[in-house]
């Protein structure tokens, strides 16, 4: 199945009427789209099984909610105006490094995944295994195929390299990172063809080999390997 243009015209009117009086008086078309969200999202967990664990993951351990927590955020918006899911063994409340998926009108849409918001003991791990043995992911992220798909990292880097480790260190500019993650953005009319769910699912087995990476680094995970 492919992903609605209706649920992007949705989504669009959302952004400009971010209201709870609007949401309720449209509250409709918010649960048909919504389901039509949460069936593609339990389709994409069946695809993920092929090369991820993914027993016992349902759409509730996948899709998050589109309401707002607005507790401490200056935007007070009450709804996200986009729609996402995250899909991991475990699923995303898991801990693992996921392959995070958000749908957003006007080229906003991505897959991504990495080291967003480590804990200074994964910090730690990743600049370790970095000192013993940067070529091991130099090889995943700077593979053509990678490349091509995902291009550059995104993330926040230290202005100088972390302490205990030499200035001139070869592999400086990776010990200076505090995040390390990829994405591939996709047009509102990618989303919608037919072969989107194909071209998604194709992107996320590229994108694999570096959360293996770091899920091995982080919790000493095997990568799965489906018999």
């Amino acid at each position: 199945m492919s992903l609605s243009p209706s649920l992007l015209a949705f989504l669009r009117d959302l952004r400009v009427n971010n209201t709870r009086e609007w949401f309720a008086e449209n509250k409709a078309v918010y649960e048909q789209e919504k389901k039509g969200f949460d069936a593609w999202t339990t389709e994409l967990i069946s695809e993920f099984a092929d090369f991820e664990n993914m027993d016992g993951v349902l759409l509730k351990h996948c899709s998050y909610r589109i309401y707002r927590d607005v507790r401490f955020s200056k935007n007070k918006d009450p709804y996200k105006s986009y729609f996402s899911a995250s899909f991991s063994e475990g699923g995303r409340k898991s801990g693992l490094m996921d392959y995070y998926v958000h749908i957003e009108p006007n080229g906003a849409s991505f897959l991504g995944g990495g080291m967003y918001s480590p804990t200074p003991e994964q910090l730690a791990a990743f600049r370790q295994e970095i000192d013993y043995n940067a070529a091991g992911l130099r090889k995943i992220i700077q593979d053509p195929k990678f490349v091509s798909v995902f291009g550059e990292e995104v993330g926040e880097s230290l202005v100088r390299i972390p302490k205990g480790f030499e200035a001139d260190h070869p592999d400086a500019e990776l010990l200076k990172k505090k995040q390390l993650f990829f994405w591939k953005k996709y047009t509102d009319k990618e989303l919608c063809s037919p072969g989107f769910t194909k071209q998604l699912i194709s992107d996320a087995k590229v994108l694999k080999p570096f959360l293996d990476f770091l899920n091995a680094v982080f919790f000493e995970k095997e990568p799965f390997i489906k018999e």
